[in-house]
């Protein structure tokens, strides 16, 4: 079995890696849910949330997909696995059924920011390990951020 060796020493490269590995299964259970509530959200602003939950999951799987390359390029398997996903989010349990609109906005609220208060402890915790996924998380918490207003704005 191939080894991919990392350029950071052993210790910062555990640290680094858990933080993207949690970042990376965050990223993917957002995909997910906004994804299931694609389908089944309901009321007055269907139309408008049906396509933002898209863009959400076109951005959560860019940026899953960045985070799980970064892991691999340090030397960590990245793991993305439905069970791990299932069992490492910080994201409540999506409701399952049809979902009104303003409990949509309600739950996505919650999880930006969720996925961004862990951004925001791992940006710090990986500073001194290797600024290069500091950069990284960085910038995936400014587009979440973004993401985060856009939600909160669409509220009534």
């Amino acid at each position: 079995m191939a080894r991919i060796e990392s350029v950071l020493e052993p210790q910062a490269r555990d640290v680094t890696g858990v933080a993207l590995q949690q970042t990376l299964v965050d990223l993917v259970d957002l995909g997910m849910v906004a994804k299931q509530a694609h389908w089944t959200v309901t009321g007055p602003r269907f139309r408008a949330l049906h396509l933002h939950l898209d863009e959400v999951v076109e951005a959560a799987r860019r940026h899953a997909d960045t985070v799980a390359e970064r892991a691999a390029a340090i030397g960590v398997a990245p793991d993305g696995r439905a069970g791990t996903v299932a069992a490492g989010s910080r994201l409540s349990l999506a409701p399952a059924g049809w979902q009104h609109d303003r409990d949509v906005l309600a739950y996505f609220i919650d999880a930006y920011a969720k996925v961004i208060a862990g951004l925001r402890e791992r940006i710090n915790e990986v500073a001194s390990t290797d600024p290069v996924t500091q950069d990284l998380l960085i910038a995936i918490a400014a587009d979440l951020e973004k993401q985060y207003w856009m939600f909160q704005a669409e509220q009534d």
